[in-house]
């Protein structure tokens, strides 16, 4: 079996957890609860034709992730960076994330989740900021801890790009 690190970074209340939680327990829940430093939840999967186990680390939001604490993303050899739909400036700050982590660990892979896609008419994030993301780059996928929308998906997706 091989073993693959994924941290999943972003702001405050974006979805980490939730996500996580979707993926892992096939849970959600309503109630906000803030990480604290990091948590880490494991996943076997088959992707590729290989077991796989994830080991993924919920790292707490953070509005400036000038300080990010080096020892968690250490031996990541994946990421989620992750934005909330529901408010544009936490896609800003998700963008912004790639050149810190780019110095950190480096050019690993990584997908840009939009979180929260349940909710697409209240979006503040636009097609047009998506595709322009895209045009830079960004692998983006819309994702919905509450409904489950993607979240398998962009598991699966991330974890084929690390093999």
């Amino acid at each position: 079996m091989i073993a693959k690190k994924i941290c999943m970074i972003g702001s405050f209340s974006v979805g980490k957890t939730s996500l996580i939680e979707r993926y892992v327990r096939s849970i959600f829940s309503d109630q906000y609860l803030t990480t604290i430093g990091v948590k880490i939840s494991k996943k076997e999967l088959v992707a590729k034709g290989q077991n796989v186990s994830l080991v993924l680390w919920d790292m707490e939001g953070k509005d400036d992730y000038s300080n990010i604490n080096l020892s968690h993303l250490r031996g990541a050899m994946g990421l989620f960076l992750v934005a909330d739909g529901l408010r544009r400036e936490t896609l800003d700050e998700a963008c912004a994330l790639q050149s810190v982590v780019d110095a950190l660990v480096g050019g690993i892979p990584r997908i840009l989740l939009i979180n929260k896609a349940d909710l697409t008419e209240r979006w503040e994030v636009t097609d047009d900021d998506i595709t322009r993301l895209q045009q830079q780059g960004f692998g983006i996928m819309k994702t919905s801890a509450k409904t489950g929308h993607g979240v398998d998906a962009a598991f699966l997706a991330l974890t084929e790009a690390m093999l």
